[in-house]
């Protein structure tokens, strides 16, 4: 039995919500609940086209790729000692159903208290009488809608388990969890709506299992766990969820996966992703390969990238600026897009926010400058992305690479209260360029970093490696371990102005 290796750690799989008594069945009646389920669609272009791309599942690609294996032997749970890469399914819906158990659906801190159990036992089926594996065990919670809360249950709720179970959780993966609630018309879920356990997602009882306050459902609390390790991806597609023949998603709105909205789908402080993925279905969030690809560099990889981009010059077009000079109001605001792909990347991309996609970060004028055109001095930054990297997927030379495309454009203009709309050009960018960084670390551990805007240069060629050239170090408060940070200038003919600030730090 080979030893623990970080950072191959076992990881268990905690599946979402089933509403109704025959999904709960369906579910009992899978051995994977979900985490073997594959996709052959994705979506090409906005226009609705697709492309045939075979995604094996989450499941068998860890085991293609990784060496993990299942758990089941000879028509049951393995009862022999198990590899530390092993994948185990949390089956907390078992009992719900009357043929395997009571027929009750379990609360999510009984839920969560199994989880708990499922952990303990785990260490004793993969570490045995070994010292030194009990000592290295930790694993990793991957988790989908409702799943993520009973994840957060564990880790939160002392009444549910000992502090010794909870810190044997490394890392935990949630994929389209509402981790800030469901809304539907814009309400949050109400605590009188206990059918089928849809009470769940209300904050006021989110609050009692999570054991923080219902407005800061979407927070950590007192629990310890690091927001950092905790990683959340944000499904985008509403249009794409079918579930109650589309009613659902349109209940919810858009700006969502089509059951949990972009803004509710992650936990205040953890990194996060945005994909162009629904909450489930043929184009669902686990059955991608985007999901797949932020999962295993965020527990695989070894580099973590964070980008806050500072902006300090937001021109306006010399008719709205002639009316800022003469006195009048002017109110604006706009979108920043931001798309990041490894190199190589040709069928996913790590995340994706942009306008066509409704998930562009949005800011208001006033949000970064005051009414004279001065930087505001709590100007609201916006976080752009944080990514995880792996070195042992570089496939070309010795650095790792990947891209980040960034376009800022107006969302409209008021002057005096009234919509600028004589010369207003839709969808006139000030900025829109895409920078491709090459990052390693030498043999004293310092990070070397080049770029290129491939906007005038080939991002591979003689001409752009000349002119590439190392950043200078600039200290931000970004919650990594040991970073450095780098600055790109970002800026255009029109006069648009910032900096790219770029947090490269390792991670494990």
């Amino acid at each position: 039995m080979a030893r623990i290796e970080r950072p191959y750690y076992p990881i268990i799989y905690v599946r979402g919500y089933a509403m109704t008594k025959d999904e709960i069945v369906q579910t009992t009646s899978t051995p994977y609940m979900g985490f073997e389920t594959g996709s052959t669609k994705i979506r090409q272009a906005q226009d609705g086209s697709i492309v045939k791309f075979v995604f094996e599942s989450p499941l068998i690609r860890l085991m293609k790729d990784y060496d993990y294996r299942d758990i089941y032997a000879a028509g049951a749970e393995s009862s022999d000692r198990l590899p530390a890469r092993s994948i185990v399914i949390h089956r907390y819906y078992d009992e719900a159903d009357p043929v395997f158990g009571s027929g009750k659906t379990p609360s999510i801190p009984d839920a969560a208290a199994a989880l708990g159990k499922r952990i303990l036992d785990l260490r004793e089926r993969v570490c045995g009488n070994s010292d030194a594996d009990r000592k290295a065990f930790k694993v990793y919670l991957v988790a989908h809608s409702m799943g993520g809360l009973i994840c957060r249950c564990l880790l939160q709720n002392p009444g549910v388990a000992e502090a010794e179970t909870r810190a044997l959780v490394d890392k935990v993966f949630t994929y389209a969890t509402p981790h800030n609630g469901i809304e539907v018309g814009g309400i949050n879920v109400p605590s009188f709506l206990t059918f089928n356990d849809m009470d769940n997602f209300n904050r006021d009882k989110m609050s009692d299992y999570l054991k923080v306050p219902a407005d800061q459902a979407n927070t950590l609390g007192n629990s310890g766990f690091p927001p950092e390790r905790m990683f959340c991806l944000v499904g985008t597609n509403s249009r794409d969820y079918a579930v109650a023949h589309g009613l659902s998603a349109l209940a919810v709105g858009q700006m969502s996966d089509g059951l949990v909205k972009i803004e509710n789908a992650y936990v205040i402080g953890s990194p996060r992703a945005y994909v162009n993925r629904s909450h489930s279905g043929y184009f669902g969030i686990v059955n991608s390969e985007e999901g797949y690809q932020n999962l295993v560099r965020f527990l695989f990889g070894d580099i973590c990238a964070t980008g806050r981009l500072d902006i300090s010059a937001l021109p306006f077009p010399p008719e709205i600026e002639r009316a800022r000079k003469a006195g009048k109001k002017i109110t604006s605001s706009y979108y920043i897009e931001t798309t990041v792909a490894p190199r190589g990347a040709y069928t996913y991309d790590l995340t994706n926010r942009t306008t066509a996609q409704e998930s562009a970060v949005r800011r208001e004028y006033s949000q970064l400058f005051d009414a004279n055109g001065n930087l505001a001095r709590n100007a609201q930054s916006p976080i752009l992305f944080s990514v995880f990297l792996d070195t042992s997927k570089i496939l070309a030379g010795s650095e790792v690479a990947f891209s980040i495309e960034i376009a800022v454009s107006n969302a409209g203009y008021e002057v005096d209260g009234a919509l600028f709309l004589k010369q207003h050009i839709p969808g006139e960018y000030l900025f829109r360029d895409t920078l491709v960084l090459f990052a390693k670390r030498d043999d004293a551990g310092e990070w070397k970093l080049r770029y290129v805007w491939t906007g005038q240069n080939w991002a591979t060629g003689p001409k752009a490696t000349a002119d590439l050239q190392q950043l200078s170090q600039k200290s931000i408060g970004i919650a990594q371990q040991d970073p450095t940070v780098f600055t790109v200038p970002v800026q255009s003919d029109k006069g648009f102005k910032a900096e790219l600030n770029i947090s490269l730090s390792p991670w494990s």
